[in-house]
């Protein structure tokens, strides 16, 4: 399928605020944003004739587009990043947790977590993924991984600490 400048034109127009929206809570740097949208385009426009309307939606094709280009760009990025001082966004694990274990009885306790949540925690502190993306990754709603978010750190916490089981510990999550 070749695109005319008006089919582009009419798909950049009615798809662009949603891409880019969903582009922004991720990076938050507007000229990164920017910048992935635009490659977002160039490659719906290069593969459009990959599309198949029988398999999904536009919409759904797009933003599958969108999250492979924001993976790659995370990939890009890895390497030469330096990981902060201080590791702070919403969802902060516990620094006297991590402080006082070591990382053999972190990877055991891990190991002992039922492998969902274990997913959980390991797409969002090694993988450093949203809570929102994990969501969708695992095509559940934000509220229900957040609440299973909250159940993981609290058995690791009480694996950690020897605590019964059953028993709820607290931990300081923003």
């Amino acid at each position: 399928m070749i695109l005319t400048e008006e089919d582009r034109e009419k798909i950049y127009i009615a798809y662009s605020g949603k891409v880019m929206g969903y582009i922004m809570a991720r990076v938050r740097r507007r000229a990164e944003a920017e910048d992935l949208t635009a490659d977002v385009f160039e490659k719906v426009y290069r593969k459009i004739g990959e599309y198949d309307r029988t398999k999904s939606s536009l919409s759904t094709w797009i933003f599958t587009i969108t999250r492979n280009t924001l993976i790659d760009a995370y990939r890009r990025q890895r390497p030469t990043e330096e990981l902060s001082e201080t590791l702070s966004d919403d969802t902060e694990i516990d620094e006297e947790l991590l402080q006082s274990e070591t990382l053999g009885e972190l990877a055991d306790a891990l190991k002992r977590l039922d492998q969902e949540l274990r997913d959980i925690i390991v797409l969002r502190y090694y993988d450093g993924k949203p809570l929102t993306e994990i969501a969708t990754l695992m095509n559940l709603s934000y509220g229900a991984i957040k609440i299973r978010h909250q159940k993981a750190l609290n058995e690791i916490r009480r694996m950690l600490s020897g605590e019964e089981p059953g028993r709820v510990v607290p931990l300081r999550v923003l």
